[in-house]
């Protein structure tokens, strides 16, 4: 498994795509299994991954606390789950292959598309896919996954959370993962301070990935939010100008008893603003470039989809 780059005499937009953390990864794996001092095992796995990073991992581990002495308790503590999610990690390259037409659909949709780098990595546990800057990462070991993976080792919270995540066969949507990304590093932030604007942000990504790809992840939010829309809007509503903790990067523990339905939502606004625009293109525009921090922009945006009238 190589690092790719961007073809010779691409556009410069074109997003360049490394793997390379994922080869390192398994390296520096097989070499602290066979060590039996703790402190060799932290210092081996330090240089032979850590020290080797690309920008994209190091952001990552940044991003979502991934310290070597995580990745170390991580590995001594869940050795099936490390051993049944190995082969799957090994779809890189095929996935990187698939890429290139749906870039370049949405430059088509969005000329305005601006540079970006996607970095397949090995995380620990904490995320599938974020970004940081223009940079897209993506944690290998969850977003390439399925019901194979063994997490019977896991944390009862966590074996719940991925056995149910594993289930959706997220590893069937990785091109939808990448293009969700690659949206949000064409957005002007990354956060939101309430509901209503978090919710938007993500739903910008998850819409312009459906007219990208032309699919939709297989997520329960998108099963069980149109079978109970009226109900979702009206308590969305009056808690949209709040935090989001019951709507977003949540688990069932809340009130509908469905994850993540803010991403629901903030696609529908999304849709319902470009079903209503004679430019499609620049209804487009519009959405991956407004700034969720301004509350006046995005409380526009959303009266002039008239989703939440």
């Amino acid at each position: 498994m190589a690092t790719l780059v961007a073809a010779a005499g691409a556009s410069a937009a074109t997003p360049t795509t490394s793997t390379s953390d994922i080869d390192n990864f398994w390296t520096a794996y097989d070499a602290i299994r066979k060590i039996d001092d703790p402190a060799e095992q932290l210092a081996t796995f330090k240089r032979l991954y850590v020290d080797k990073a690309s920008p994209g991992l190091t952001a990552f581990m940044a991003a979502r606390r991934c310290t070597p002495e995580v990745y170390l308790k991580q590995i001594q503590s869940y050795p099936k789950f490390w051993a049944s999610v190995r082969p799957r990690t090994a779809l890189a390259g095929s996935v990187t292959a698939q890429l290139p037409p749906y870039i370049e659909r949405f430059r088509a949709l969005y000329p305005g598309l601006r540079p970006a780098s996607i970095t397949y990595s090995i995380g620990c546990l904490r995320s599938s896919g974020t970004t940081q800057g223009d940079k897209v990462l993506i944690g290998a070991e969850l977003a390439f996954g399925d019901e194979s993976i063994d997490v019977s080792e896991l944390p009862e919270r966590d074996r719940t959370r991925l056995a149910g995540y594993f289930r959706t066969q997220p590893s069937k949507g990785l091109v939808l993962l990448n293009m969700h990304e690659l949206a949000h590093t064409q957005q002007p932030a990354n956060v939101g301070d309430t509901l209503l604007a978090q919710a938007v942000l993500e739903g910008v990504a998850e819409f312009v990935a459906e007219q990208v790809t032309g699919r939709r992840p297989a997520l329960p939010y998108f099963d069980y939010g149109p079978r109970h829309e009226a109900e979702i809007k009206t308590r969305f509503k009056a808690e949209m100008d709040g935090p989001y903790d019951n709507w977003l990067y949540n688990g069932t523990d809340n009130p509908f008893g469905v994850g993540d339905l803010g991403y629901f939502v903030g696609y529908r606004i999304c849709q319902t603003y470009h079903e209503r625009a004679s430019d499609k293109r620049a209804a487009l525009k519009r959405m991956i470039e407004l700034d969720v921090r301004d509350a006046a922009a995005v409380k526009a945006f959303v009266a002039d989809s008239g989703y939440l009238d």
